[in-house]
């Protein structure tokens, strides 16, 4: 048997292909809108990718499936759990098979057992693989959303990000029962999850790339859970803010994400064509670092840097419903092509364009003030502070406040921060905070944007808050 694992920063996010030597065949778990890097494994090793499959209706990317299904040929394997609203609606029309608890399939001489393991999702699927070739025991199970290295899938995503009002209780509770037929897994059972430390789909996995069924029953929290409702009490208890593009991933996954059917490259737009799209109220992304940002921007763009955290915030503050633009360090492709995959993960299709370096060049050249935006030391904000000469705002989720907060400072977690424009005080400046700065910075661009120029961002965030030896709140 081979097996590769695939594992997206930016998503943190895993996806697997599992091969049989003996006849070439190969299943592909939980693909993500990048395509070309499982077909690209699969011949690597001689593979060809007839099998393709996911274990629940994602919230966080845009599933690869119907894509990777297009590009090879592969029959889709799915979901038919779940209840009326929440199956495939491509599934039949697009030729899969559908698949129940207890149902089987074999990927050459692989065998892939079906478990309904719902909670996360009502149609959340857990696959047993067994190398039937050199084994008649199974080797591991793939869980998805279900059971990750030290948590498990949150339950409350459809009440919080669906909207499906009073659902989280009911799907704790399926969660519980679904680890009954976890606990009954031999102990030697490898576990493969659906992500790592970072994702939003869980409030405190590790990044630890696998465990053991044995292990999770021993170390995980939820194994130790005395009962059903401490259980539950403790699962739906400080989950972080869902970011709001998961409502539309959820619709997207359902009802058959768009096949892209290749990479494609926007314009790169003439940089006289900036001032006018500002104007007339176009969305422009500045995509460079945050240092560069601060020294020297256009007025009007939302800053959300390339990195990790990239599709998060753009998920959070991008338009589905209509075009926006990008700004990218220097004038190569090569960081407009990592955006444009990043975006594309999330069905961010949108970009209409692009400006380069020169963009930012020609700003200024023309007589333009550049927006910079001010930054203060844990220092001289308590100085300020004491003065009562400044607003503080913390950006960072609630949880993280509830945890430890600058004394009598107002928290606003980042994605809620433009439908909450009106609790921003506006009669003195504004300082910014989060963690590490990164989430400050790019609501301080939000809030220029807008028209509140007189913000400042806390240079290093509550992290260099605290080392300070500044007071806290618990």
């Amino acid at each position: 048997m081979f097996f590769q694992r695939f594992y997206d920063d930016t998503l943190a996010q895993t996806s697997y292909l599992i091969g049989c030597a003996a006849t070439g065949e190969a299943l592909v778990v939980d693909p993500n809108r990048d395509a070309a890097q499982y077909v690209r494994a699969a011949e690597a090793e001689e593979l060809r990718i007839t099998h393709v499959t996911e274990t629940h209706i994602h919230a966080d990317f845009l599933s690869g499936t119907r894509e990777l299904a297009h590009r090879t040929g592969a029959v889709m394997y799915l979901s038919d759990e779940g209840g009326p609203g929440w199956q495939y609606a491509f599934g039949k029309q697009g030729g899969a098979v559908l698949l129940k608890d207890g149902a089987r399939f074999m990927v050459g001489n692989i065998r892939i057992d079906v478990l309904h393991t719902p909670g996360h999702t009502p149609e959340h699927l857990s696959f047993v693989v067994t190398d039937t070739a050199g084994a008649t025991a199974p080797m591991g199970i793939v869980t998805g959303d279900f059971v990750f290295v030290g948590d498990v899938g949150r339950p409350d995503l459809l009440e919080k990000a669906a909207k499906v009002a009073g659902s989280a209780d009911g799907a704790a509770r399926a969660l519980w029962n679904s680890l009954s037929k976890f606990r009954a897994l031999p102990d030697h059972l490898q576990v493969w999850p659906g992500h790592g430390a970072g994702s939003a789909c869980g409030k405190g996995m590790s990044a630890v790339p696998q465990s053991t069924v044995g292990y999770e029953k021993l170390f995980n929290w939820a194994f130790g859970a005395g009962s059903e409702g401490e259980f539950v009490a403790q699962v739906l208890a400080d989950q972080p803010e869902p970011p709001k593009y998961f409502a539309e991933m959820k619709r997207l996954n359902r009802d058959g994400p768009p096949i892209l059917g290749g990479f494609r490259r926007p314009p790169k737009l003439d940089a006289a064509r900036l001032p006018e799209l500002l104007a007339a109220g176009a969305m422009v992304v500045d995509a460079r670092p945050g240092e560069a940002f601060t020294a020297r921007h256009v007025p009007g763009t939302i800053h959300i840097p390339l990195g990790r955290s990239f599709t998060t915030w753009a998920g959070w503050l991008l338009p589905y419903d209509r075009p926006f633009y990008v700004m990218v360090s220097g004038d190569s492709p090569a960081p407009l092509d990592e955006t444009l995959h990043d975006l594309s993960l999330i069905g961010l299709d949108g970009t209409a364009g692009w400006f380069g370096a020169d963009a930012i060049a020609a700003w200024g050249s023309a007589g333009r003030a550049y927006g910079r935006t001010a930054t203060l030391t844990p220092e001289e904000l308590a100085a300020l502070r004491r003065r009562g000469e400044v607003t503080v705002l913390d950006v960072r989720g609630h949880s993280e406040w509830k945890a430890g907060h600058l004394p009598d400072v107002q928290n606003i977690p980042l994605g809620y921060l433009l439908d909450r424009l009106d609790e921003v005080p506006v009669d003195r400046p504004v300082a910014l905070h989060c963690q590490g700065g990164t989430r400050s910075l790019i609501a301080a661009s939000l809030l220029e944007a807008r028209g509140i120029t007189d913000v400042i961002n806390l240079e290093g965030g509550f992290s260099a808050w605290e080392k300070a030896g500044l007071p806290v709140e618990h």
